[in-house]
């Protein structure tokens, strides 16, 4: 078990989940220190430290927090569903004209970096956008990087939209969400510096979650690249423009 300064506590463990259904900041160290015991107990089971107090929230909602460690967001170009103000959600649409024209634009500030890492969603608008903003490049398929099923809300007004903690009908709830998210981010972020992942105004809202407590915000634009670095702290957090990051 390592820490990063005064209260930082945390635990992983690679091969068994651990759900610590927590109440308070000194329940939650408690039971982590049981459980980062108990993980070293078995043999083959990695454990690592990372989480801080400020995510109790996170770890009785069943969900890690994010690594920290920066990565470029960029969310699909406009869709019809988008130009509409219709929920999109899983429904596969392509990009309007405009939506590849937002798509191009931003390949002269991605065309600067190697990247070592790029993931995208399996859906076909944050497929087109990254094969138009950064053409060629090696990427992995992430389904886990879709936005959300919206369920009977799909292809309704945005008008109709619910609060994202609650569960639309026949859809996918915001824990469950999150918490595909959340992994998929943190496997990219194991693995590569700097990635660059090209998803979903959902997944930001994850991000934002993450970063201050709450999914809710503007709406991240269409095919702006977006420079993330996550922090122990929402004064830590770093999230712009790429093109403002000096």
């Amino acid at each position: 078990m390592a820490g990063r300064g005064s209260g930082f506590l945390s635990l992983e463990c690679a091969s068994n989940s651990q759900n610590l259904n927590v109440v308070s900041v000194d329940a939650k160290v408690q039971q982590a220190g049981a459980d980062v015991y108990s993980c070293r107990g078995h043999p083959g089971l990695a454990v690592r430290a990372w989480m801080s107090h400020r995510y109790a929230e996170y770890v009785e909602g069943g969900f890690m927090p994010l690594i920290c460690k920066p990565f470029v967001f960029v969310r699909h170009g406009e869709t019809p569903l988008n130009r509409d103000k219709v929920i999109g959600g899983s429904t596969d649409v392509p990009l309007t004209d405009e939506g590849e024209q937002q798509a191009r634009s931003a390949a002269p500030i991605l065309g600067r970096y190697d990247w070592n890492g790029v993931a995208v969603s399996s859906l076909k608008r944050a497929q087109r956008t990254l094969e138009l903003a950064l053409p060629g490049a090696a990427h992995v398929v992430m389904p886990d990087l879709c936005e959300r099923d919206w369920g009977e809300l799909e292809n309704r007004p945005l008008a109709e939209l619910t609060p994202y903690e609650n569960t639309p009908p026949g859809g996918e709830s915001w824990e469950t969400f999150c918490t595909r998210v959340t992994d998929a981010l943190n496997s990219l972020l194991e693995q590569y510096d700097t990635p660059l992942i090209v998803a979903h105004s959902g997944v930001y809202r994850v991000i934002r979650y993450h970063a201050f407590g709450t999914p809710y915000g503007d709406r991240v634009g269409n095919a702006v690249p977006m420079w993330i670095s996550p922090g122990e702290t929402p004064q830590e957090w770093q999230i712009m423009p790429l093109a403002e990051r000096g």
